[in-house]
């Protein structure tokens, strides 16, 4: 089934369908995709990153679930796909998909679906409207880098701190200098590097097609990148797709928080990805992180001083093509150590086609 997922799309295939041994599964990915091709011309991959995505489903191998999923990032040109991360767009769709394939058989008017991250082991839960035992598309709900509405899909996130990376600061700093660059290194559901857009010679506020040709700007991202990914526990991240490399910059609306350019890692999203998005809006929301200059700036100020401090707020992340709103509720303990209680936020999805696909000959 080819779906959109938030920002994102992709096939969606139920385990089973696919073969066992991650080998020949991710060489069938790439013959169906069309991977390497810059045009994906011989496959139904998009041709872009975040519209070349496949979600894997089947039934939960944990008891407090309800469905596995396992995200997979093929590569446009090259032969690859990564199981590195999570992908918190296709997530949007992965309740639906279990729901039209039998294997989540829900009542009434909502469903709420318990899903089983793989990639991090972490759970998420969808919920999402049902019109006759089916899930229901149409809604008033839009989201930036969307055309258009559709129904809410609300996911709420449960212990992805630390999923790829071990902890929410995986060098215990709120900041660090990598590569001669003031970064934050964190994960809550997806490894990030947070960084100012000004202390890379850019605004922030440029568009993706300008920042892709910028090579200088390039270059100085993947050397911050591949040094970050040791940091981070994410060992050698030469051929991987993490961590996410976000730029940050004061907000340029009234309803914004703080503006965000994020490369994934090397092609400028021309929105946010989800789990990216739960990130760096936890990076924010934390004094001493980067960026909280921007977001303590249009919130008006500082979290009470002495004690523990609670910090839940939905912080607007302003994108390319719009804002992506990530609640996020945590506690700065005395010392300063953060400890996240939750997250969540707000996509939409739709299902696209439904039928055969006939990978290229092996």
């Amino acid at each position: 089934m080819l779906m959109r997922g938030g920002t994102s799309k992709g096939a969606y295939f139920l385990s089973q369908d696919l073969p066992g041994d991650p080998a020949r599964r991710d060489d069938l990915v790439l013959r169906i995709v069309g991977s390497p091709d810059q045009r994906q011309i011989d496959g139904i991959g998009g041709a872009h990153p975040l519209t070349t995505k496949v979600a894997v489903v089947g039934p939960p191998s944990r008891p407090d679930t309800d469905v596995d999923y396992l995200f997979l990032q093929p590569s446009v040109d090259e032969p690859l796909v990564s199981d590195a991360q999570n992908c918190g767009n296709m997530l949007a769709g992965v309740g639906p998909f279990a729901v039209e394939r039998g294997l989540v058989e829900p009542e009434g008017a909502e469903a709420r679906v318990r899903i089983h991250m793989i990639n991090t082991g972490s759970v998420a839960i969808a919920t999402f409207p049902l019109s006759d035992g089916m899930p229901d598309y149409a809604g008033p709900t839009s989201i930036g880098g969307v055309p258009g509405t559709a129904a809410a899909v609300r996911l709420d996130f449960e212990d992805v701190a630390g999923g790829s990376c071990g902890a929410l600061l995986p060098t215990g700093n709120l900041a660090d200098r990598v590569e001669g660059t003031d970064c934050t290194l964190i994960d809550n559901g997806m490894p990030a590097v947070v960084m100012r857009a000004g202390d890379l010679g850019v605004t922030g506020y440029e568009d993706c097609a300008s920042l892709e040709a910028d090579g200088r700007l390039r270059a100085r991202l993947e050397r911050v990148r591949k040094a970050a990914g040791p940091l981070m526990g994410l060992g050698d991240v030469s051929a991987s797709t993490v961590p996410k490399m976000t730029l940050v910059a004061p907000p340029r609306t009234a309803t914004g928080d703080i503006c965000t350019r994020t490369f994934i890692p090397h092609r400028c999203h021309e929105a946010v990805g989800v789990l990216g998005a739960v990130s760096v809006a936890t990076a924010a929301a934390l004094p001493g992180a980067i960026g909280h200059e921007f977001l303590a700036a249009a919130a008006g100020g500082e979290p009470g001083p002495g004690g523990a401090s609670r910090i839940d707020r939905v912080v607007a992340l302003e994108h390319p093509t719009g804002t992506f709103e990530a609640a996020v509720d945590l506690t700065i303990g005395p010392a300063g150590a953060p400890t996240v209680h939750s997250a969540g936020i707000i996509r939409t999805a739709r299902k696209l086609f439904d039928g055969m696909v006939f990978p290229r000959p092996g």
